[in-house]
């Protein structure tokens, strides 16, 4: 049995550092969070292979398009018309759809406010681990809270997290109605919907803004070419 070391040294930022050492395989770098965790004796085990090289393997760097806006505005339309695209030009791409995650990760929480934001909070945590991993991350959700998205911004590093805002009119959603939802709600048989009698607190400062041109909504693949021209432009399609 091999016999260990362990020495702790706190930082000024509230991380516990332990640098463990055994005499069958060298040094291993730990770090300790004691800041914003559930448990005081979780330890970060910090691994050699790490972000810029899942980058340089895959050829992209990885990052979240997080697309808000009203139900029906056209999320998950943009989300599949840009990860087709974006597989087309073999870049490695995840869609975390708002109601899709409700079918598996998040199938135990309701629509209430807490738990609207504990929904938001576990999308942005998974969409964390996946820009991690290297992948192009495209989150899909309502998130109608703004303090939701801004704290699953900071969770990424600057620039990382890309709010895509779908700025299409409530009549025009109500108008599409593709789930039946804003009948349902308006006939208020649906309690604490977007847009009807919850808000909706759209970005103050998106990185992209899709809109009407007039009367007429472009196409969704012309949407996801003006996010593939801004990713393009910041480098998130080379390593």
């Amino acid at each position: 049995m091999p016999s260990y070391t362990v020495d702790v040294e706190v930082k000024s930022n509230g991380r516990a550092v332990t640098n463990d050492s055994d005499d069958s395989n060298g040094s291993i770098r730990l770090e300790k969070s004691t800041i914003g965790c559930g448990s005081a004796n979780i330890v970060w085990h910090k691994c050699s292979v790490e972000k810029i090289g899942r980058q340089e393997l895959l050829q992209q760097k990885g990052c979240v398009i997080w697309i808000t806006g009203l139900s029906g505005s056209g999320k998950s339309t943009v989300a599949c018309a840009l990860t087709k695209a974006l597989h087309a030009r073999g870049k490695l791409t995840y869609v975390l759809d708002g109601d899709n995650v409700r079918h598996g990760l998040n199938s135990d929480l309701t629509f209430k406010a807490e738990d609207r934001a504990e929904n938001i909070r576990r999308i942005g945590e998974v969409a964390k681990l996946f820009a991690d991993a290297g992948l192009i991350c495209i989150a899909s959700a309502i998130s109608p809270y703004r303090k939701d998205r801004d704290a699953c911004r900071s969770k990424l590093p600057d620039g990382d997290f890309i709010e895509v805002f779908m700025d299409i009119p409530l009549c025009v959603c109500e108008a599409r109605d593709p789930k039946g939802l804003y009948k349902l709600a308006r006939a208020g048989k649906i309690k604490g919907f977007t847009g009807i009698d919850d808000p909706y607190e759209a970005p103050l400062n998106s990185e992209i803004v899709l809109q009407q041109e007039g009367e007429v909504c472009p196409p969704p693949e012309a949407m996801a070419e003006k996010v593939i021209s801004y990713l393009e432009a910041k480098g998130y399609l080379q390593a």
